[in-house]
């Protein structure tokens, strides 16, 4: 096998990553932990310079201090299955 060089297209890659399709994976997988962690807990996307986020967050003081005390958000991300970095 010979060499083989890669060249980084980071214009291409920064496209990718705000793509509305992206956007939609995203949101897909934030709202799969939503549901997983219970009522009251909502998922959201948005972008920043260069990159779409998903957030899980509790939607109310119920769920709030819910997750403060029994850490539900973290238990529902390992949950869905998800892939998760260390």
């Amino acid at each position: 096998m010979g060499n083989v060089k890669f060249e980084l297209n980071l214009p291409g890659l920064n496209e990718l990553m705000k793509s509305p399709e992206m956007q939609n994976a995203l949101l897909e997988a934030g709202q799969a932990v939503a549901r997983s962690a219970g009522d009251d807990y909502a998922a959201e996307v948005h972008t920043a310079s260069w990159i779409a986020i998903s957030n899980v967050y509790p939607d109310s003081k119920r769920a709030a201090h819910e997750n403060y005390k029994d850490n539900t958000l973290l238990k529902a991300l390992g949950s869905t299955g998800l892939p998760m970095r260390k």
